[in-house]
């Protein structure tokens, strides 16, 4: 595309003998007698190629270029556009071509070919052109015409292609971007953005195009094919461009608008999908995982994170992500879709990214907002059921639990469930057994309370995710509290319900010989626990529990426990107090 600034090359002048056919002959001798013998009354007009569309046909006033070949009736020539290489450009009708001329273009359509035979009277009559035309020469003419106009013309615009979908249209100060295909009126290329591989990108309406083309821009949708038609006086004019386009030439502009923008624009937002009960919409210092579909206005895909199968996770509002989608995901909502248009002064600015996203390019994001949340947060628990009967005991730290559950992410992903394997999870609250925001969650409930848990990330399994769960991601719980024991203090693995025994080791020697192996010691506990005199370590494999705690009294390590060896946990931790003080 050329710019509306005219270059400073001289026009070139006709030479004399193009003049000739320019002059209506003074004088009107009588006619020469036509090839059948008979004097022609008026011009004969053979239509030899006549083009299958015809747009507008030649009328009086109007502005003409076209090329012929005159000769005589022997078929000598006298005279030629083509050896000037030079086309005639006048109006037609006002006197300025000989009357047969005049009336033999008349109704001509552009890229027609006509013959037309001039009885002398319509020609140069009885006087001729001196040493050029004799009198009463009957002329024959071979015509082309190329170009058609008038100054009353205004740029035509024809609509090829609209898209059904028209976010803005073009209008005066806007910068937009476009491919073309010019061409003359008969068809002839001049230039076209194609074969520079990139779009021909300018502001409308600012002098930076012809008038023609900052007219027939106006009102275009991104995505919309035009065919354009200036008048020259709406174009080159009389000095025409350089070498491709003559002067007086009307143009032909086959456009494909790519995009559109004004450098006021800000982000346009657009809410595809909301789902219902929206209770917390994203801010700067968020953490977001989303989906997105990222195309240019007129629909060319450049990045999807879907071709990926991962989100794209990114803190929002501190600078991460260019301008306009900073601003874009702010307010939005988990599990809402929303269309995001950024201007490029908001994107990637003049000089675009990579080969995908061109300077100057308006990039439209279709975003899926799977979760956010703040690093800040803390689980959020929300009860959907307790059980009608008073609940004067719950879950607590040290405490054994057994549950069931549901594991989602926020998006509706299912990820795990207790119920997959047939029985409860299980678990002591504070034993770092299970991740961090379900070990909170878990604690005051009662047996028979159904809570939903939102757990974050960082109370989760956090950057990096777990087998089944994606990075950074929120997860969504339901928990049933099935039931609950008190645990036992730290580093215990059984507790007495009241005093021990007065004479504890006599009572576990079963049979009274001074020592205590496996057997009766195992035998001594589970008769404790089945009395309801004690309990051991809730949670954990009663027999492998028994034997660590004879493998805790058996100090030597020779299979039998003695008297000597034989001591409670609560005087082995006051034994440890004297000795550190």
């Amino acid at each position: 595309m050329f710019r509306s600034g005219r270059p400073s090359h001289a026009v070139l002048r006709l030479p004399l003998l193009r003049s000739l056919l320019l002059l209506q002959a003074v004088g009107r001798g009588l006619s020469r007698a036509s090839p059948a013998g008979s004097p022609l009354e008026d011009v004969v007009i053979e239509r030899y190629h006549i083009p299958r569309a015809c747009p507008r046909e030649v009328q009086m006033g109007d502005f003409v270029r076209y090329h012929y070949n005159g000769t005589f009736e022997d078929g000598k020539k006298f005279d030629s556009s083509y050896d000037r290489h030079t086309l005639v450009a006048i109006v037609v009708g006002v006197g300025r071509l000989i009357t047969g001329m005049d009336r033999g273009l008349m109704g001509m359509c552009v890229n027609e070919r006509r013959r037309l035979i001039v009885p002398p009277h319509l020609g140069y009559g009885s006087i001729g052109v001196a040493g050029l035309i004799p009198p009463d020469a009957t002329l024959y003419f071979d015509v082309v015409l190329l170009d058609v106009w008038n100054k009353e013309d205004t740029v035509q615009v024809s609509t090829l292609l609209r898209p059904p979908h028209c976010p803005r249209m073009v209008q005066d100060s806007d910068f937009v971007r476009y491919h073309y295909n010019g061409t003359l009126l008969d068809g002839t290329a001049f230039d076209t953005s194609y074969s520079r591989g990139g779009t021909y990108d300018t502001y409308v309406g600012s002098g930076w195009l012809i008038k023609g083309m900052d007219q027939g821009l106006l009102g275009m949708c991104p995505g919309e094919r035009r065919k354009i038609i200036i008048p020259p006086f709406l174009a080159y004019g009389e000095k025409g461009y350089g070498t491709v386009i003559p002067p007086q030439a009307s143009l032909v502009f086959h456009v494909l608008l790519i995009d559109v923008h004004n450098p006021k624009d800000t982000v346009q937002l657009e809410t595809l999908e909301l789902p219902p009960g929206c209770v917390r919409r994203a801010v700067a210092g968020d953490f977001m995982r989303y989906h997105y579909n990222g195309s240019l206005m007129d629909g060319t895909l450049f990045d999807s994170s879907y071709s990926r199968n991962h989100t794209y996770n990114t803190y929002v509002g501190q600078g991460y992500v260019v301008p306009g989608m900073d601003q874009g995901l702010q307010g939005s909502c988990m599990g809402e879709r929303r269309r995001i248009t950024i201007p490029p002064h908001l994107a990637y600015g003049e000089n675009g990214t990579g080969d995908k996203i061109p300077g100057s390019a308006v990039l439209i994001f279709d975003v899926h907002i799977i979760d956010f949340h703040n690093p800040a947060d803390p689980v959020e628990i929300k009860t959907l059921s307790r059980p009608p009967e008073t609940c004067n005991e719950t879950a607590k730290l040290g405490d054994f639990v057994r549950y069931h559950y549901n594991c989602s992410l926020l998006d509706g992903t299912r990820l795990f469930s207790s119920h997959d394997y047939g029985a409860p999870q299980e678990a002591t609250l504070g034993a770092h057994k299970v991740i961090e925001g379900l070990d909170t969650g878990l604690q005051g409930m009662c047996v028979g309370e159904r809570r939903q848990l939102v757990v974050p990330p960082h109370l989760a399994h956090g950057e990096s995710g777990a087998r089944g769960v994606p990075g950074s991601a929120v997860l969504l719980f339901e928990v049933e509290l099935v039931s609950r024991e008190d645990g036992l203090p730290t580093g215990y693995l059984f507790v007495w319900h009241e005093d021990p025994p007065a004479n504890l080791f006599e009572d576990m020697d079963l049979n009274k010989d001074g020592e205590v192996p496996p057997e009766e010691f195992s035998t001594f506990i589970k008769a404790q626990v089945s009395e309801g005199k004690g309990r051991l370590l809730p949670g954990q494999d009663p027999e492998k529990t028994i034997g660590d705690m004879f493998q805790n009294q058996d100090r030597n390590q020779d299979g039998n426990i003695t008297a000597e060896e034989l001591k409670l946990k609560s005087d082995e931790d006051q034994e440890r107090v004297h000795e550190e003080l």
